[in-house]
């Protein structure tokens, strides 16, 4: 490590290999918390190269317990993480939509890091019992439409990474990586990410693949789409700018989209929205990003798509696949 880090820290950038065994050997126990902090930190100075990327990626991958989902057409709403903007659970909730919209979702998530409450803090306040038992799993995507795989159970490889970033409280190379290690390998993704250079080197890595994805970042920070401005997408087929306006709604301000200050705010905002009580502004940004999702699942536009997650929150199907994964989950 000693070597990697020193070259690191000169600026010289490690291959795809020394890389994926970085991991590999964090994972063994073969280095120390003060190696791993400083390794992580490194990170937070200079830009991570496409091949150390895809070496990370490559070892979580190989590492992780896989579930195997091949029987569903299965999709991925995750964001890095990392903007630093503090919203509600908008790509959690979206895929609660998704899901009541006949899209069967598999969403890989994780406590948070740099924000308040991630996608495993507000769902296990809520009653969502964590699991990597694949009948389990499976019930709940076939009868709930939607699973929950709590990362720290899939990627065991990584508990001697875990009490250094919850110390660090900073966003690390790990949230770049968390929405591309999905073990369950959804054929479909929607990938939010926190800047315009990561959305630039995941199209790279996603583009030598077989998945239908979708990556996404909105031009005001947010790695997902907020509504209060464009969003810049990259998809299989196009490359594009999306304004408010595409889908015939109005631009939103950030308080809107503003999240809790603690689990408890933000489960509230949660169930708030589910249960068919939140703002107008709040939906529509849960129907923007759900709506994404089921055209890039269902082959569609983003506007047909937008009329299904409407349809799917103000029905409460949405709701009714929460309540059954909880069910489920018990």
């Amino acid at each position: 490590m000693k070597k990697i880090l020193n070259r690191l820290i000169n600026h010289e950038k490690i291959t795809k290999e020394e890389a994926k065994n970085v991991l590999v050997n964090i994972s063994k126990g073969n280095y120390n918390n003060s190696q791993i902090a400083s390794f992580l930190t490194v990170y937070m100075m200079r830009t991570i190269s496409i091949a150390e990327l895809d070496g990370f990626r490559e070892a979580l991958l190989e590492l992780c317990l896989p579930i195997d989902f091949s029987d569903f057409n299965t999709i991925d709403l995750c964001g890095t993480g990392g903007d630093g903007k503090d919203t509600f659970n908008i790509s959690t909730l979206s895929s609660f939509v998704t899901a009541g919209a006949d899209v069967k979702v598999s969403k890989h998530g994780n406590y948070g890091v740099s924000s308040s409450c991630g996608s495993s803090n507000v769902l296990e306040y809520l009653g969502i019992k964590f699991t990597n038992k694949e009948t389990i799993l499976n019930k709940a995507i076939d009868q709930a439409g939607i699973c929950f795989l709590h990362a720290p159970l899939f990627h065991p490889a990584m508990k001697n990474v875990a009490p250094i970033r919850k110390e660090l409280g900073l966003k690390t190379f790990f949230n770049m990586l968390g929405p591309m290690v999905n073990p369950s390998f959804p054929k479909n993704q929607i990938v939010g990410v926190f800047n315009l250079e990561l959305a630039r080197m995941y199209s790279y890595l996603y583009q030598n693949t077989d998945i239908n994805y979708a990556i996404l970042h909105d031009l005001e920070g947010y790695d997902e789409i907020s509504l209060t401005g464009k969003t810049k997408i990259i998809s299989n087929n196009e490359d594009k700018i999306l304004s408010p306006e595409e889908l015939e709604i109005n631009a939103i301000s950030e308080k809107d989209i503003y999240g809790g200050k603690n689990v408890e705010e933000s489960a509230a905002i949660f169930i708030n929205i589910l249960t068919g009580n939140g703002t107008e502004a709040q939906n529509n940004v849960i129907c923007a990003n759900a709506g994404l999702a089921i055209s890039i699942a269902k082959k569609i536009s983003h506007i047909e798509g937008f009329a299904l997650a409407k349809e799917s929150l103000e029905s409460k199907k949405a709701l009714s696949c929460f309540k059954k994964l909880k069910e489920i989950s018990q």
